[in-house]
């Protein structure tokens, strides 16, 4: 399904399918106010966790002075401010089986975690590999994982994500698909530390 046609603020920040537009169109069409709502899109997870959001209706002389508002077709969308690099290039869709579903071609932002370093050219070295090898492999598996820090004694610490994190072998493709790439390649790196709650896909260090 292609997308509705841009809106007229400004540059296009997520698309909205037809179907999408169309479902939505119908729930706020069965709100008090109707003609005053627009659908804000929030991203409500936390930095090295999938992406989780949060739909819903609010009226439009509400939103906040920073917020981005979108119209499409008529319908007004609101991102936060927060959000907008993160829901550059994403597509609101709507299908049968699935509902309102968002595809979300970016990364969530790397967490920040007291005591490991990101910013050396051992990083820059495993970043590297992750980019190149590791997260095209796990992308066949709709998984990728990101690369938090290393604590400069051999240990790379990553989160997963997609359709690695919350399933069965996510632990083994971690430490026996991730670990071997990063140890035969990167010299420095002995180990690998997922940082995954994999019950959740949540990191453990923010709860």
């Amino acid at each position: 399904m292609s997308p509705l046609s841009a809106p007229a603020e400004t540059d296009v920040i997520i698309s909205i399918t037809a179907a999408a537009h169309e479902q939505i169109i119908t729930m706020r069409d069965e709100e008090p106010e109707l003609d005053r709502l627009g659908l804000r899109l929030e991203i409500i997870s936390d930095p090295g966790e999938d992406f989780r959001y949060d739909l819903s209706f609010e009226v439009t002389t509400k939103a906040a002075f920073s917020d981005e508002v979108r119209t499409h077709d008529g319908l007004k969308v609101i991102i936060p401010a927060k959000d907008v690099d993160l829901l550059t290039g994403a597509t609101l869709d709507y299908t049968g089986s699935q509902g309102l579903v968002i595809r979300n071609p970016n990364k969530p932002l790397v967490p920040s975690i007291e005591g490991l370093v990101r910013d050396d050219e051992l990083s820059a070295e495993v970043e590297a590999l992750v980019a190149s090898e590791v997260n095209p492999a796990l992308a066949a598996h709709g998984g990728f994982v990101t690369f938090v820090g290393h604590d400069t004694e051999g240990t790379a610490y990553m989160t997963m994500g997609g359709g690695c994190h919350g399933c069965s072998m996510s632990r083994q493709t971690m430490l026996d698909g991730v670990q071997t790439m990063l140890v035969e390649q990167v010299a420095g790196i002995d180990r690998v530390r997922d940082l995954t709650d994999h019950t959740t896909g949540a990191t453990p260090f923010y709860h």
